[in-house]
């Protein structure tokens, strides 16, 4: 029996109460989920940005992570780093879209303001063979961005659309900490062939490494993997390894998430002292141990994970 005024349903079909004529009035069988699915993806995509490709790059590859702190910036620079030593034959880029905690200018060594070309274009600034561009090189080293969101969006649309890239395979970009503007601002408005999620494997930073991951499939990105950064610390003295940060959390979340596990990344000396110098490991050290780790989600994410580059 329905209860009037209410709707009540019986057999799938919606009942309303009609108090003019005292009875039950069928109005209409129930809607096919599908085609009301369909209907909200297409009301939800005419208030979304139309993707345009950033002229000259053939595909983005984006590195992030829920948390700050957990080696995101080391991860993109050397990410890029192994692409281009991988094959030489491809160009690779790397954009630091951090706008309040650009790191590329220190990891990269470099310093300056980039110039104008004759169409009005910022030109990269370049290092070991990567052109890079950052918020760091248009301000001072200890100037605070105070920016509100409006400023920050401004900012990237002009990192990614008025900067002379020139012809590249691949653009690094280098992800704020978090799931905020800026991660829907450039997912939303360039193609981005897929996202590199970087996690310690420590509960805290998989919470919101997870985060990550689910913001980016809401968005239509795919995942490529997970890195498992400071996954061991090895003594140098007596060689014996410790999980500082616990062992397997990002490799159980990948396999959670049903994404591919990249690899582990250790908690070694000579990583952090060559990034803080501005020469990265892969560069600087290219036959240390350590560096195998970097080359292994080099090869995962190129050849195993990254789809084919759009014809458009």
């Amino acid at each position: 029996k329905c209860k009037p005024p209410n709707l009540c349903k019986i057999g799938g079909i919606s009942l309303f109460f009609n108090k003019s004529l005292s009875c039950c009035v069928i109005l209409k069988q129930s809607v096919d989920s599908k085609t009301l699915q369909e209907r909200q993806r297409q009301q939800m995509a005419r208030g979304l940005p139309k993707q345009k490709p950033i002229p000259g790059v053939k595909q983005i590859i984006v590195v992030a992570s829920g948390k700050g702190g957990v080696g995101k910036s080391t991860t993109a620079v050397n990410l890029a780093l192994g692409l281009s030593a991988n094959d030489p034959s491809k160009s690779v880029g790397l954009l630091d879209a951090d706008v309040y905690g650009p790191s590329i200018p220190k990891l990269m060594n470099l310093k300056g303001n980039p110039d104008l070309n004759d169409n009005n274009l910022m030109v990269p600034l370049m290092n070991y063979g990567i052109p890079c561009m950052s918020m760091g090189f248009l301000v001072d080293d200890t100037a605070p961005i105070v920016w509100r969101g409006l400023m920050v969006m401004s900012a990237i649309e002009k990192l990614l659309r008025q900067v002379d890239w020139g012809e590249l395979d691949f653009l690094v970009v280098d992800m704020p900490p978090g799931t905020g503007d800026v991660q829907l601002s450039i997912s939303q408005n360039v193609p981005v062939a897929g996202a590199v999620i970087v996690s310690t494997p420590q509960d805290i930073a998989l919470l919101d490494a997870r985060r990550g991951a689910e913001m980016f499939n809401k968005v239509h990105v795919p995942v490529l993997g997970l890195v498992q950064n400071m996954s061991v610390f090895q003594c140098p003295n007596c060689l014996h390894q410790t999980h500082i940060f616990g062992s397997d959390g990002a490799k159980n979340l990948a396999l959670t998430l049903g994404v591919t596990f990249l690899g582990d990344v250790p908690l070694h000396l000579n990583i952090r002292e060559t990034s803080d110098s501005g020469k990265p490991v892969v560069v600087s050290a290219p036959d240390s141990p350590e560096v195998k780790h970097y080359y292994k989600y080099h090869y995962q994410c190129t050849y195993v994970s990254l789809p084919p580059p759009s014809m458009e």
